[in-house]
């Protein structure tokens, strides 16, 4: 059965890894629904838009958040929003998985630490694809 993935990755944290985030998206979508596919675009705006569009961005990010059936972060690039966002899908108890390349950075102890949080930790992408296909095929 399908899936709906709410897909974490960097945005105005950074776009460094946007292709990546594109070839990840692209992958869960042959047998699954990723609600945030916008994050692998590479023409995102990464300047605040006012607070009032904000706010319907943080509206339409938590409600597709409720919607979905787990979280796949990509989390080598910090990010404050993807922290949140984990923090929120821990709080509505959607699971959450988070990917990183253990080459380039060190996730916060506040992720590595809390045992609700399943940590996969790669060194080359291809190790991320078997990842995704136990995760989703649960």
């Amino acid at each position: 059965m399908a899936k709906k993935i709410y897909f974490a990755g960097s945005i105005r944290g950074g776009r460094v890894d946007a292709e990546l985030y594109r070839r990840m998206i692209e992958y869960m979508q042959r047998n699954h629904v990723v609600l945030t596919e916008h994050v692998g675009k590479s023409n995102l705006s990464l300047v605040e838009q006012g607070r009032e569009r904000d706010a319907r961005i943080y509206d339409q990010d938590t409600a597709w958040l409720r919607e979905s059936d787990v979280l796949i972060g990509e989390c080598t690039c910090q990010s404050l929003g993807v922290g949140y966002e984990l923090a929120y899908a821990e709080a509505h108890g959607i699971p959450c998985h988070i990917f990183y390349d253990k080459t380039k950075t060190q996730l916060s102890a506040m992720l590595t630490g809390n045992p609700y949080f399943h940590i996969h930790p790669y060194a080359s992408e291809e190790e991320i694809y078997p990842q995704l296909d136990e995760i989703l095929s649960c």
